[in-house]
């Protein structure tokens, strides 16, 4: 796993820990993951977040678990044992799409394992060793991201007249290591910029009400050594009027049919400031993310989580009211950036092309039917 930053730690002998994000940055915790039931509760409680790592916790959960599991059951049981826990792992966060990807691409490696008369253990090494290649390709996915979001920036610099000069970037969230396996999406265009030397500085919003942004981009930041400032939600628009910003790039739970994109709750207002303000909007995705299957962003589910999280403050495990008792509170997780407000949508295949004709939004069925845009069979 590259990077300074580990947000799992996985061996098939050594078992799955994962960091505690909850901690972070006050601590660096890793907590056991032994099986279904841990991986679950991890990414429920956001202990561990970020559309890919929430996949790659799901399935590797299992595997540790499936790994110690009795091998002399009929076939047929492990392979329904696996599809009922796989069904489980489905329910912990609904928005971010890469876990039901995953679990019905791991699902189908399972069933061509039962159709070929393989034994309960066979059924269950052929699940891990799937489940361990969905780790592996990731950090490679997440550096093809970051190679062609940077590409995409610089050449629109260029084509502003700034192409001499270093790039001021934009990003909400935490895209990075701990949201993956290692490098990013969003932040891995940061990170890829950084490397060419052609960064001069990240700024990354506090992203209320869970702080993502502050307790673990910023960390990211400082971690390695990425020149970035902080800022408060509410001062973007500031940012772009007063100083400038060259390019927002954001990650997504969920891309639907047409390149509406799901992502953390305040990425569809910075998207609008970057429309009125010149600013280029980018989306960063892994193929994972991409959902040819919802036509479009009015029919993404949209995670509602609990009130405290907006009406208190949590540090150190302990939990501060900031807002007065008894006022309702309205928590939805992520919102839905349009199509139209997107510039471009950088994937670990490259860019996906808008429509050349009708309106202004993507063909996601269309990129990934291409030969490059397929995703990787996985037995």
């Amino acid at each position: 796993m590259s990077g300074a930053l580990q947000s799992l730690r996985y061996s098939r002998s050594g078992g799955l820990e994962v960091l505690d994000q909850l901690k972070v940055p006050q601590s660096k915790q890793y907590t056991p993951i032994k099986n279904a039931e841990d991986a679950w509760k991890a990414v429920r409680s956001m202990q561990v977040r970020g559309a890919p790592l929430i996949a790659m916790v799901s399935a590797l959960g299992l595997a540790v678990e499936a790994t110690e599991r009795a091998k002399d059951p009929p076939a047929e049981d492990a392979a329904a044992w696996l599809r009922q826990k796989m069904s489980y792992l489905r329910t912990s966060r609904p928005t971010a799409v890469n876990l039901s990807n995953a679990m019905e691409a791991l699902e189908e490696v399972v069933n061509t394992a039962l159709q070929s008369g393989s034994h309960a253990a066979q059924v269950y090494e052929v699940y891990v060793c799937a489940a361990e290649r969905m780790l592996e390709e990731d950090v490679a996915a997440n550096k093809a991201i970051g190679e062609a979001g940077a590409d995409a920036i610089l050449a629109a610099m260029q084509a502003s007249g700034r192409g001499g000069s270093k790039a001021r970037v934009l990003t909400i969230c935490n895209t990075g290591s701990l949201a993956t396996a290692g490098w990013g999406t969003a932040l891995g265009v940061i990170r890829s910029l950084h490397a060419r030397g052609r960064l001069e500085r990240a700024f990354a919003c506090e992203t209320r009400p869970y702080n993502q942004g502050a307790r673990l981009t910023a960390f990211e930041f400082v971690e390695d050594g990425i020149p970035g400032t902080l800022i408060c939600d509410s001062m973007a628009a500031s940012l772009m009027q007063r100083f400038g910003v060259d390019a927002c790039v954001v990650g997504a739970d969920r891309v639907a049919a047409n390149g509406d994109t799901a992502n953390k709750i305040g990425t569809y207002a910075l998207a609008v400031l970057c429309r009125h303000h010149g600013v280029p909007f980018y989306v960063t995705a892994p193929l994972t993310t991409l959902d040819a299957k919802t036509r479009s962003g009015s029919d993404i589910p949209i995670e509602e989580r609990p009130g405290d999280e907006l009406s208190c403050l949590k540090l150190n495990g302990e939990s501060h009211r900031l807002a007065a008792p008894g006022i309702e509170v309205w928590n939805p997780a992520f919102d839905v950036t349009p199509a139209s407000l997107i510039t471009g949508i950088a994937t670990d295949k490259g860019l996906v092309p808008k429509r050349s004709t009708g309106p202004e939004d993507y063909d996601i069925a269309g990129f990934l039917a291409q030969p490059n845009g397929k995703r990787k069979k996985m037995a």
